[in-house]
């Protein structure tokens, strides 16, 4: 039988407040998701709001800070949403690239990240952060972060157009990438990822990973890079759990 969600006790538990899922194929063929209207949703907390976007693998976020309602709508085009609302769950589609959750417990506040190999060489996962301390007076020692399922090293090679700017990014670039062989390499999406934020000031031991390649598992994900085509996403989201 096949999971449908994976969590990561280490990054969220219930006494923190909220709740967290990195979706599986089985998970995204049972999900109802309407892209830039908020979906009802109803969790242990009560009815609540579940909303995605159009991702458009650049950097900005979408800055939910007041209560969803029927008639919302979001046209735009994001890859990052982030919300102190308690009840809405913020969440992104992916098929091998990156999702990336983060809350703060102190002051109450997440974020759920896309980040493909476009967004992570141009920073959205910093950004988003920096973003999300500025609007609601974060600090880096009350952050969790935590990275999904995506391709990994051992099967997601690129060439030039992504090296390149990877190059051009990061210094130590060379410690995100395995097998250069002339102009290919393999890149470990998930390790650019920690590698930024804890250059951002973020500490390991705030840093979970979830290290599942969705090019290798055919049975748990969907995988662009696999199939050639773009067959299915799957969908991860977290939650502020209402008080009371």
């Amino acid at each position: 039988m096949r999971s449908s969600v994976i969590t990561v006790p280490a990054f969220a538990s219930s006494q923190d407040g909220v709740r967290h899922f990195f979706g599986t194929r089985a998970h995204a063929d049972s999900l109802a998701l309407d892209v830039g209207v908020p979906v009802p949703a109803t969790g242990s907390g009560g009815r609540g709001w579940l909303l995605s976007v159009k991702q458009v693998h650049g950097t900005d976020a979408l800055v939910v800070d007041r209560p969803l309602t029927e008639v919302d709508r979001f046209d735009g085009g994001w890859d990052a949403l982030v919300t102190d609302q308690p009840g809405v769950t913020v969440a992104v589609r992916t098929a091998d690239c990156v999702p990336v959750l983060v809350y703060d417990r102190r002051r109450r506040a997440v974020a759920a990240i896309h980040a493909g190999w476009r967004g992570a060489v141009a920073g959205i996962v910093p950004k988003t952060i920096e973003l999300m301390m500025a609007r609601f007076q974060l600090i880096e020692a009350d952050l969790r972060i935590s990275i999904g399922p995506s391709a990994g090293p051992c099967c997601y090679e690129v060439d030039e157009p992504v090296l390149t700017p990877l190059r051009q990014e990061l210094p130590d670039w060379q410690s995100v990438i395995q097998h250069e062989r002339g102009a290919t390499a393999r890149l470990d999406l998930k390790k650019l990822v920690r590698r930024q934020v804890e250059q951002f000031g973020i500490a390991a031991d705030q840093v979970t990973s979830v290290n599942l390649c969705t090019i290798c598992h055919d049975d748990l994900f969907y995988s662009y890079r696999r199939e050639g085509r773009v067959n299915g996403t799957m969908v991860s989201g977290i939650t502020l759990v209402p008080r009371g």
